[in-house]
């Protein structure tokens, strides 16, 4: 085609010409979307599935363990000095003697209302104490009693355990380095004749055991 200002000849672009510039705009269009899409899903999706797996984390049987010898330590309905707690993939297996049917019953509910618990297997034998047996010492011999047998345990000597009984109630205070610390903390003090029960009131430095 002829300007006829400039008297330069224009060569008309072929519309098969237009319409491949123009796919090709088109193209590069949708290649920047994409790349826009991939790369806000590489920075999302960590955050995501990290916290998906904080949220399904369960519960390990070490854990459930001390919690239930915690919890039944703490509970002066459970009279018994001989349970034996064991956890097999969220089974908690009660072992052992005490000293009413309703101890038996408490003990088993105990368990069974704490969190990540899956079933409660009950094989707690009912024994009623003798008169020797149910003869209680008092405060100042229990506080006694209990920081001999902290001191003989390698891993609570050095603890700094602080022990103090109230008509037979002991309170443990101080900074242990883990739960499953705690949890022998209250289990040796419960073992102690004439104790009712045992307030864990110790900070663990650590998390709570999960896997």
């Amino acid at each position: 085609m002829l300007d006829t200002e400039t008297g330069f000849v224009e060569c008309a672009r072929p519309s098969f010409l237009k319409e491949k510039i123009h796919i090709m705009k088109m193209h590069d269009l949708a290649s920047l979307c994409s790349a826009i899409i991939v790369g806000a899903t590489l920075v999302v999706t960590p955050l995501t599935v990290s916290a998906k797996a904080t949220e399904k984390t369960p519960f390990n049987d070490a854990w459930l363990t001390a919690k239930t010898k915690i919890s039944l330590a703490a509970d002066g309905r459970v009279k018994g000095r001989q349970i034996d707690v064991r956890t097999t993939k969220g089974i908690v297996m009660l072992r052992g003697k005490v000293d009413s049917d309703a101890a038996k019953f408490t003990a088993e509910d105990i368990a069974k209302g704490l969190e990540g618990v899956k079933r409660v297997k009950n094989d707690l034998e009912v024994v009623a104490p003798s008169a020797h047996e149910a003869m209680e010492e008092n405060d100042e011999a229990i506080t006694t009693h209990v920081k001999e047998h902290l001191a003989k345990d390698m891993h609570l000597k050095k603890s700094g355990i602080a022990v103090q009984t109230n008509a037979g109630v002991v309170s443990l205070t101080g900074e242990v380095r883990s739960l499953l610390t705690s949890a022998s903390a209250s289990w040796m003090a419960w073992s102690v004749p004439g104790v009712k029960s045992v307030k864990n009131d110790l900070t663990v430095k650590e998390q709570a055991i999960r896997p």
